[in-house]
């Protein structure tokens, strides 16, 4: 996004909608909506790092085919694109999720019938809390600007979501 003020007023509502209603299903899938209108993105999931498990476990998701969901409930770091952006600790991004050979996408990814798509890790003071995604029907790069912003909200997120809602 390359206008600054329309950016800090979308993370300042961000930060304030889950100030408000704390990290719950309903405010999430609420702030992910907005990321994905943001974005013009159709996807988009939030997981959360268990750290009793390792796994990172899905929190809110839109766009994902139902057959899929058992697949993507629970990941292990370092497995498919959430895995490698929160074992890596930085944006894994492929253009065309049909087509990409690099090894880093799961067969069963395809399977979303996405084809542009980017995971950025929530990180709070360094922390891993989880990782953030989100994907469009077209083959697409997210500019360096997009990416920076993602990573604010998948910031504003990690630090929400390490305070659960009471």
């Amino acid at each position: 996004m390359s206008n600054p003020a329309a950016r800090d007023t979308f993370l300042h509502e961000v930060r304030t909608r889950l100030a408000e209603d704390g990290s719950g299903e309903p405010t999430l899938l609420e702030v992910l909506d907005r990321v994905l209108r943001r974005f013009d993105c159709t996807t988009g999931t939030v997981h959360t790092l268990d750290p009793a498990s390792g796994l990172l476990v899905l929190r809110a998701q839109r766009g994902i085919p139902p057959a899929l969901l058992n697949r993507v409930g629970r990941i292990p770091v370092g497995k498919g694109m959430a895995g490698v952006a929160a074992e890596q600790r930085q944006p894994v991004q492929v253009c065309n999720l049909q087509t990409d050979a690099s090894g880093v996408v799961r067969p069963g990814a395809r399977e979303a019938r996405m084809e542009g798509s980017v995971v950025v890790p929530m990180l709070v003071g360094g922390e891993l809390r989880g990782v953030l995604g989100v994907a469009k029907p077209i083959p697409y790069d997210f500019r360096d600007d997009e990416t920076a912003f993602l990573l604010d909200i998948a910031a504003i997120l990690g630090d929400c979501l390490a305070h659960p809602a009471t």
